[in-house]
């Protein structure tokens, strides 16, 4: 097989976070089954190999850096440059599909009936949403969001949403078509990985419970929520630590001032970035895995890994969790402080429980998370677009 795809990532490639890492998945999959895969991204980022594979980067002058998830001035001016490559390649080369990441599905929308090519709208998260989200001042507009939003949902050929929200809302204006293609657990990717962790229990000389976040640190994780939980949880049990794993410098400051207003400023440990080829070995040394995230209805990727590691998950009792995990999978917890501290609790005092979750979670990974079954998923979904029953 020797077909040609053309695939629109708009942000950072390759970078060690949640949708690069999905872009990368997709390539690797696409790349196995011998597609030859024409890939534009943003300029910043590193270079990966798979087989077939050619990147296109923007080249912005000046040179634009550190471009952060979600909406912004930055990644309006890149889109801008990577709408004016996509049409370059379009007119040079015939194309199977055009796989249209987030944003890019816009692009598609209007490029690709011209050249008589489908696309694929690949609906990592809902646009409207994250732009309300920041922008709270747009809500009475959130009805034209919404109506823009659901353009390229209409018009793709196919739509693969990471999540039954997602599906949900693309299913208001379409009956078919729609595929969902969930993210799947890193962990037993990451456990092949050379290179050690560090011991956080030996490095920080820590006695208790590890309760440990890995992500960023955007507000829409819920950052605020686990520390204030954290605070109550804590003066029961002094020898307890957070570790939180991820994050921007600046986020990372603006947290540790919280924590010394929460007077925890001692007890939570900030390690910022780190390699996620040793993702399996940071969550092995947790008690208790946290997810507390607030807003939005995707699934975070860490998410399947969390669930996948041996290790019992506490997250908020929402749409971005449930629709993966339920009550015999993780502890779920309503999003506020004093139910996530009475999580915190719970599963620091019940042993069996911690187990229990733990083993019913790797299982619900092994059936429906791993790598095998996302690539299977995603070749069912490239040959329904060749036989044209989409």
């Amino acid at each position: 097989m020797s077909e040609k795809i053309l695939l629109i990532a708009p942000h950072p490639f390759y970078q060690e976070r949640g949708t690069p890492i999905a872009v990368d998945l997709l390539i690797r999959a696409l790349s196995e089954r011998g597609y030859l895969i024409d890939l534009i991204t943003f300029n910043e980022g590193r270079d990966v190999q798979h087989p077939g594979l050619s990147i296109h980067r923007v080249k912005p002058r000046p040179e634009i850096k550190n471009v952060m998830p979600g909406f912004s001035g930055k990644k309006i001016l890149l889109d801008i440059l990577v709408f004016f490559k996509f049409i370059a390649l379009m007119s040079k080369n015939k194309y199977k599909v055009v796989h249209a990441v987030e944003e890019s599905s816009f692009m598609a929308t209007l490029i690709c009936p011209l050249f008589r090519t489908p696309f694929i709208y690949d609906m990592d998260s809902s646009m409207a949403t994250q732009i309300l989200d920041k922008m709270a001042f747009l809500r009475p507009l959130e009805k034209l969001l919404r109506l823009l939003e659901s353009v390229p949902m209409r018009r793709a050929k196919i739509v693969i949403p990471v999540c039954q929200a997602l599906a949900d809302e693309a299913g208001k204006y379409r009956s078919q078509g729609i595929h969902i293609l969930k993210d799947v657990s890193l962990a037993d990717n990451a456990a092949s990985e050379t290179g050690n962790a560090v011991n956080i229990r030996e490095q920080y000389d820590i006695h208790g419970k590890i309760f440990m976040y890995i992500g960023n640190l955007e507000s829409y994780q819920g950052i605020d929520l686990m520390l204030e939980a954290f605070a109550l949880y804590h003066p029961q049990h002094p020898d307890a630590r957070l570790v939180v794993i991820g994050g921007e410098q600046k986020h990372i400051d603006f947290y540790q001032e919280k924590c010394r207003q929460l007077a925890i400023h001692d007890t939570v440990i900030f390690m910022g970035k780190q390699p996620v080829a040793q993702i399996n070995q940071f969550m092995s040394q947790a008690d208790i895995l946290l997810s507390p995230r607030t807003q939005g209805v995707n699934t975070p990727m860490k998410v399947y890994s969390y669930l996948d590691s041996g290790v019992p998950v506490l997250a908020t009792d929402l749409p971005t969790h449930t629709q993966v995990a339920d009550a015999s999978t993780a502890c779920l917890c309503a999003p506020d402080k004093q139910a996530y501290a009475a999580g915190m609790e719970a599963l620091s005092n019940d042993s069996t429980l911690c187990e229990t979750l733990a083993e019913n979670a790797r299982q619900l990974i092994a059936r429906e998370h791993s790598y095998p079954v996302f690539r299977s998923r995603l070749y069912d979904i490239y040959d329904e677009l060749s036989t044209g029953q989409s």
